[in-house]
């Protein structure tokens, strides 16, 4: 049974932690290569949220080339866009502020962008990216 998850794993931010802002604009992450990894989960953390109002929309992206990005169709995505978003709700840490949530990717696309998008402009932070796995080759750089 093969336990080491250390050398066959690589990190990939995406939208390094910053404060979202401005209405419906939110942050547009960076394109991530996803070449030489089979699984891909992506992870969006989000911080104290001042509002009770406040929807952050995630969406996830992918591409044969970085310069074309559509939206990943649903049955390639294990999870949810809108499970990994924030609903309008009294904030409570570990559910609905200072979380984590993730989504799994299973198509085969070799580029992935996750956009974050708020309805209001304070400033909650946020940051996500991509953990590459089941590497083609190990171990991975660290």
């Amino acid at each position: 049974m093969a336990r080491d998850l250390h050398n066959n794993v690589n990190w990939v931010e995406s939208i390094d932690p910053v404060a979202v802002g401005t209405t419906g604009t939110g942050q547009t992450g960076a394109v991530v290569d996803r070449r030489g990894y089979d699984s891909v989960e992506c992870l969006i953390q989000y911080g104290a949220i001042t509002g009770t109002g406040a929807v952050f929309t995630v969406t996830l992206l992918e591409g044969d080339v970085t310069g074309t990005m559509t939206s990943v169709a649903d049955a390639d995505i294990l999870g949810s866009e809108s499970n990994a978003g924030l609903a309008a709700a009294t904030r409570v840490d570990g559910s609905t502020e200072n979380v984590a949530k993730r989504l799994g990717y299973i198509g085969d696309q070799r580029y992935l962008r996750v956009d974050v998008s708020s309805t209001v402009t304070a400033g909650t932070p946020v940051s996500a990216g991509f953990l590459m796995y089941n590497a083609h080759r190990a171990p991975v750089a660290t």
